[in-house]
């Protein structure tokens, strides 16, 4: 990023007249409104992760249940070794998606009351 802005170039070095962070503050705060590349990548996993759970039935939540969690669900998945990169990083946005997920009990049928919070 800071190539892109501060148009450095091999041993030139440009002065970065503000950090990243004070960039990324939104323009209704007083900064650039510039995205947090991290925080936005991690909120698109997160997002992709609510459609595997969401639509269980598409072909990529499909092909990645056969490949990466065939006796479990999303929710408790773990990457095994020789796991795709794609697949890690869903897990990574799991994590985010699952700070803001709510489990509604139904018939209890999916409960595991020595596992589930």
């Amino acid at each position: 990023m800071a190539n892109f802005w501060w148009r450095d170039k091999g041993e030139d070095r440009k002065i970065h007249w503000s950090t990243w962070e004070k960039l990324c503050v939104p323009k209704s705060e007083g900064g650039l409104g510039f995205r947090d590349m991290i925080i936005f990548n991690q909120a698109l996993l997160a997002k992709q992760g609510w459609r595997l759970l969401r639509r269980p039935e598409s072909l990529l939540a499909r092909v990645l249940k056969a490949r990466y969690f065939p006796h479990t669900d999303l929710l408790h998945a773990e990457a095994k070794k020789g796991s795709s990169y794609t697949w890690r990083s869903i897990l990574k946005g799991r994590e985010l998606l699952l700070k803001g997920l709510r489990f509604q009990v139904g018939s209890g049928a999916m409960i595991s009351i020595w596992n589930d919070p």
